[in-house]
């Protein structure tokens, strides 16, 4: 409990300012951000182990749910058995999935777009087009000119 300078506690004396920035030098800040950073760093490689555990085809469910077992209750060793045992094939994976992850993105571009019709595609269409009297003979010679170049 913090107590102001010259205020007067329940049993009568008078109460002292608790400084507790004053007492928090500089040795202790700097340990204090590299515990946080440390502390951040440990989440973040979780957050990655469980990701490469999902994202492993050469795992079954069975092993996928033992190491998040094994990661949950003994987070420090299980993370440090699972960069031991499988940490040099992550890279791997995340390749992997980067790859197969803009294979879909092209696949789903290609087909927003459409595709770009050939000349002899569009001269089929023109002549279709000609022969159901949709187009007179002037406006196809002029298409035709146009597709053909």
């Amino acid at each position: 409990m913090l107590k102001r300078l010259g205020a007067r506690c329940p049993d009568g004396t008078k109460g002292t300012t608790l400084l507790l920035a004053a007492e928090f030098g500089t040795g202790q800040v700097f340990w204090s951000i590299l515990w946080f950073f440390l502390f951040f760093v440990w989440i973040l490689m979780i957050f990655t182990i469980f990701g490469d555990i999902i994202r492993s085809q050469d795992m079954g469910g069975v092993a996928k749910a033992i190491w998040s077992i094994f990661i949950i209750f003994l987070p420090f060793l299980g993370i440090f058995a699972y960069l031991i045992v499988r940490g040099g094939s992550m890279h791997e994976r995340q390749i992997a999935a980067a790859k197969a992850q803009d294979a879909a993105m092209q696949d789903y571009i290609r087909s927003a777009a459409g595709a770009t019709p050939s000349a002899a595609d569009e001269l089929a269409k023109l002549a279709d087009l000609h022969a159901a009297g949709k187009l007179d003979d002037a406006e196809y010679a002029a298409a035709k000119a146009k597709v053909v170049g």
